[in-house]
């Protein structure tokens, strides 16, 4: 970490900023295997919240290795810089009071628990979803031709086949994609959100 730095306060707090701009932020974290309709979810929950006058704002795994982590590879190493990152990205976008919708494989537990202490030491609500799909069901997707690829041994460490994929112990929201419509995974978050009193009910309905 870098020395000689300090942290200087702004001159509004979270809870005055959230009074002025009518909304609070907080964190929905997308993980789960590639194909498992994560980005799907989160592209469907963003035009919802938008179209609801909801500021929302979704950061999603390849896009941002466009730009933010495009010297990142797939190694362990790198696959951990790579949450750490977008943990502290979508954390800025949550204390603006934006609800940041990251959709993100993050394979290993242990990233997604520190980006969760993160948020909770900022006091910023942290929501971890589930998009859980087998295996046999990805595989038969695989919309990118990357699970055929990985087998075939021409993409080395890609999650599900030949690096590991540690599944949530106790996410927040759990929605299994084969089971459910994307319209019908949306209402299973949205519902969690007022129940929750991160959003209201008249939030969502007023548009």
């Amino acid at each position: 970490m870098s020395t000689n730095i300090t942290w200087h306060e702004g001159s509004v707090s979270l809870n005055e900023r959230q009074s002025l701009l009518k909304q609070k932020g907080f964190t929905l974290w997308f993980t789960g295997l590639s194909a498992s309709g994560k980005s799907t979810l989160a592209s469907a929950l963003e035009q919802t919240l938008l179209h609801a006058g909801i500021s929302a704002y979704r950061l999603d795994g390849d896009n941002i290795r466009f730009g933010l982590n495009k010297n990142l590879g797939f190694g362990p190493d790198d696959r951990t810089e790579n949450i750490r990152r977008i943990s502290e990205v979508a954390k800025l976008f949550a204390d603006a009071t934006v609800v940041a919708i990251t959709a993100f494989i993050s394979p290993y537990r242990a990233d997604r628990d520190t980006a969760r202490q993160l948020h909770a030491a900022a006091k910023i609500p942290f929501i971890e979803i589930y998009a859980d799909a087998p295996l046999s069901v990805v595989e038969q997707r695989d919309p990118k031709g990357l699970y055929k690829k990985a087998k075939a041994g021409e993409i080395k460490e890609f999650t599900g086949i030949s690096a590991p994929y540690e599944e949530p112990t106790t996410p927040e929201i759990h929605i299994k994609t084969h089971e459910v419509s994307v319209e019908q995974g949306v209402q299973i978050i949205l519902d969690y959100l007022v129940k929750n009193n991160l959003l209201s009910r008249d939030q969502i309905t007023k548009k």
